[in-house]
Parts: C-alpha cells; sequence; structure tokens
C-alpha cells in the first residue's frame, strides 16, 4: 500500500469517526430552509456575497426533464457536498472555505446566475434526469469555454446516457466537441492519487438489497465509463462518470462499514484527483 493510500485510509476510514461525523453534519444542515425548489437542509442559493476567495462546492440546481429518468439535481445532497469538501480540506492543500461552526460552506447555483461563473467546478448529479433551455444553455456554453469545469456524475444504462447527451448537445454541438473515453494515461488519474481501472459504485441502498452487485442496470450498465469533452487546447470541460455512482461513495462514507471500505478510497481518490485538475488546469 502506497504512503498516500494510507493518508486516504487513515483521515477517511476510521468508520466510527466518519458516521459521527456524517451523522452530525446532516443533522446541523437538516435544519432551515431553502425556498427555491422547495427543498431544505441549511442550504441556500448562491449570492454574491458567499465567495471569500476560499473553495466553494458548488451543486447545479437543474430543473427535471419530463422525459428524463433516475434523480434529481438533490441526488447525494448535501451529504456528498459536506462530506467531499472536509476531506478536501483535509487531503490537499485547497483551502476551503468554512463558516464559524467549522461548516463547510457549500453552494448550490443555477446556470443562468452571474454567480455560475465565480465556481471553478461545477457538480452536477443524476444528469439522466436534467434539462437546460436555450438560455441555461449559452450560459453554460460560455462558462465551460471561459474555462470553467463541469463534472456529471451518477447515471445509468444507455436511456439515461442518451438523454444526458442530448441536453449537452444544447451546450457543445457534437461537430465542434466530440465526446471521448479519457485514457487511462491522463493526468487526472493521477493528480494527487494513482487511480488503476475505473470504479463502478453503485448506490447504497442496491448494493446493500443485490447482495453485493455493483451494475445498477443489470446488462446495460455492466460498464462504468469515464467521458470528456475537451477545448481546443485539450483541457477537459466537462468529465462524465456514467455506469457508477462516485458521489455516493462521498455521501454514504458513515453509513456502513463495508461499503465504505469497499468504495470509499476508491470515490474519494477519484475525486479528489478530478477536483484538483479542475482547480488547476
Amino acid at each position: 500500500m502506497t504512503t498516500a493510500w494510507r493518508r486516504v485510509l487513515t483521515i477517511v476510514a476510521t468508520t466510527a469517526l466518519c458516521a459521527a461525523a456524517a451523522s452530525i453534519a446532516y443533522a446541523q444542515f437538516g435544519r432551515g430552509g431553502l425556498g427555491f425548489f422547495g427543498y431544505g437542509y441549511g442550504a441556500r442559493l448562491a449570492t454574491p456575497k458567499d465567495f471569500d476567495g476560499l473553495f466553494h462546492w458548488c451543486r447545479v440546481m437543474y430543473r427535471q426533464s419530463p422525459d428524463g429518468a433516475g434523480g434529481s439535481w438533490r441526488t447525494d445532497f448535501p451529504r456528498a457536498d459536506i462530506n467531499f469538501s472536509i476531506r478536501l480540506s483535509e487531503l490537499t492543500k485547497t483551502t476551503v472555505s468554512f463558516n464559524g461552526s467549522h461548516e463547510p460552506n457549500h453552494l448550490l447555483v443555477q446556470l443562468i446566475s452571474p454567480e455560475l461563473f465565480q465556481c471553478p467546478i461545477l457538480m452536477l448529479s443524476a444528469p439522466g434526469a436534467a434539462y437546460f433551455d436555450d438560455g441555461e444553455a449559452a450560459k453554460l456554453r460560455e462558462y465551460l469555454l471561459k474555462g470553467g469545469f463541469l463534472w456529471v456524475d451518477d447515471f445509468w444504462g444507455s436511456y439515461q446516457w442518451d438523454h444526458w447527451v442530448g441536453e449537452l448537445r444544447k451546450v457543445l454541438p457534437a461537430n465542434e466537441y466530440p465526446i471521448f473515453d479519457v485514457p487511462p494515461d491522463h493526468p487526472i488519474y493521477r493528480t494527487q492519487f494513482e487511480v488503476s481501472g475505473i470504479p463502478q459504485i453503485p448506490n447504497i441502498g442496491f448494493y446493500m438489497r443485490s447482495g453485493g452487485r455493483t451494475s445498477e442496470q443489470g446488462a446495460d450498465s455492466t460498464v462504468p465509463q469515464v467521458r470528456a469533452i475537451a477545448d481546443s487546447r485539450g483541457r477537459l470541460m466537462v468529465l462524465m462518470t456514467h455506469n457508477t455512482d462516485i458521489g455516493d461513495s462521498w455521501e454514504r462514507e458513515g453509513d456502513d462499514p463495508g461499503y465504505f471500505m469497499a468504495f470509499g478510497p476508491k470515490g474519494y481518490a477519484l475525486g479528489i484527483n478530478a477536483f484538483l485538475y479542475g482547480l488547476t488546469h
């Protein structure tokens, strides 16, 4: 085991501490309310005053597509946002923004909001359910071409993939911005941790009910994929983790020791690599 992996396990895999931290964080963020989209957990839509020059997790709030499938913008919210922000501050030198109670300042953003451009990285969960109108697509295109980085995670099978690509092509046309599989020698797999192979991480409910299976849609989602779109200089603008749920490894870090040990270190390693890549490119 490498020193880097020992560090992951030392900080993140102490199950009792993880469980306590996750429970406390969930309780802390489980109060209060968010009027927009009718969801609470103490989160709020980002405003200019929220940005203090430090790192903020920015989650995209999108409208549900009438013909989409699987999840919503709330998928893995809020514990993935909270837990990942904490671990990023512990496992890297990234200066994460915390409030006076040492809780990470995680934010929600709309694609039409000017605050979008204060977020170097956007996280969009369950893209198989997303819908963009023309204005949102134009703003997201502008964001990406100005140097932004979008990671979409947790969508499974061919139907959800095809739905997401249809929305994505409103933003980045296929003739200009091809989708490709990220090759195993790409820097994103070794920005901090050496990641060999693409982890297929199921949501914890499916994993427990199925007796340990990882392909949530059977034969239609057997192969996990890391795909991307790059700009004209080769910088990754859009990262897509398909047939896997990386965010659940962060959200559920304190829920079950067996689940965490099977998926937590792999999910955090890929996640931290991806965020460091997005912050430095």
